[in-house]
């Protein structure tokens, strides 16, 4: 129990690494902590003691007296690694983050959110108040798409539909995965203006070997949905709103939708039992800051079933997101 209280330290020794780019400094060579702290403006005892304790649970190794090299844990958090948890690390750890955080007790006896309770802002509201806030963000954000997007895509046979519609899809990077691993398969972006402008100058779905196949349209999913598509594709949206919200946003795809239509849902499902679970731990983070929450498949099936979906399988993946394949009665 005492290092499970303890453990608080872990993450901001985490975020520290990834701020300092640590990762980035020992990945040609082991250093020296003098030299390390010196390269990135540290003090050098300070800094020992930080990488002696992300050490200890296996992030970096100490391979001589006050001498760190970088292990296959710590590469995530290379600025430049294929799957790069760097931008992950430096939103879950910094200052304002976990400033707001404590406030929580709060949440748990009012019920509100902890940007509502301090500010008297919803989660995406108050970010957009402040630029810098979004910018972090939506970097942590992409980091986990990228570790999602291959397995989202290995996980469930899009090659039988004709056309899907990713919604509140960002720039693009799950859609133009699931158009290069299937060439029959066309594809519409479908998210916010200031969103799509990116999206269509630079961002993946520009690529040459897909471009031709690609649809961008411009919108918001709480007022309406592009209509006549085989799919209609929602990741990582639903768990951000509460159940009345979730309604409308299925409400509207079910209108854009004819009998039969496929509705693609990929998410991290909650679990029954008490093993350990990705989803009950991000679900807190649902709690305190978007008001919304991780579902079970029973919780899923009923929200379905209320905007004229029914079930039919969920897909697991080999990643903490499934698929969930619901069709439109």
């Amino acid at each position: 129990m005492m290092n499970l209280i303890n453990g608080f330290g872990l993450p901001r020794c985490i975020w520290v690494a990834a701020e300092l780019g640590i990762a980035d400094r020992l990945a040609e060579m082991p250093m020296y902590v003098e030299d390390l702290a010196g390269a990135v403006g540290a003090n050098p005892d300070a800094l020992y003691r930080v990488l002696r304790a992300l050490a200890s649970a296996g992030i970096f190794e100490e391979v001589g007296e006050g001498r760190f090299a970088i292990n296959r844990l710590a590469d995530c958090l290379r600025s430049d690694a294929p799957l790069s948890m760097r931008p992950w690390a430096r939103y879950v750890g910094a200052d304002w983050y976990w400033q707001a955080w404590g406030s929580f007790m709060t949440t748990v006896k009012n019920g509100k959110t902890i940007h509502e309770n301090l500010h008297n802002r919803r989660f995406f509201q108050y970010y957009a108040d402040n630029p810098g806030y979004t910018e972090t963000f939506d970097a942590a954000m992409s980091s986990v798409s990228a570790l999602a997007n291959p397995a989202i895509v290995g996980g469930y046979d899009f090659s039988r539909l004709g056309s899907v519609v990713d919604i509140g899809g960002g720039e693009g990077a799950l859609l133009a995965a699931i158009l290069h691993d299937n060439p029959g398969v066309r594809g519409t972006l479908y998210d916010r203006a200031e969103v799509m402008s990116r999206a269509q100058e630079s961002g993946p779905l520009a690529l040459p070997s897909i471009a031709d196949r690609v649809t961008f349209a411009t919108g918001n999913f709480f007022e309406s949905v592009p209509s006549g598509h085989d799919a209609y594709l929602l990741k990582w949206i639903l768990h951000d709103w509460d159940d009345e919200e979730v309604s409308a946003i299925l409400g509207n795809v079910r209108r854009a939708a004819t009998r039969g239509t496929r509705l693609l849902v990929a998410e991290m499902v909650v679990s029954k039992g008490n093993g350990a679970s990705a989803a009950k731990l991000l679900d807190l983070a649902m709690l305190g800051l978007t008001g919304g929450r991780e579902r079970t498949e029973a919780g899923y099936s009923g929200l379905f079933s209320d905007a004229g979906f029914s079930l039919l399988r969920v897909f697991p993946t080999a990643s903490p997101f499934s698929v969930l394949e619901a069709v439109a009665r």
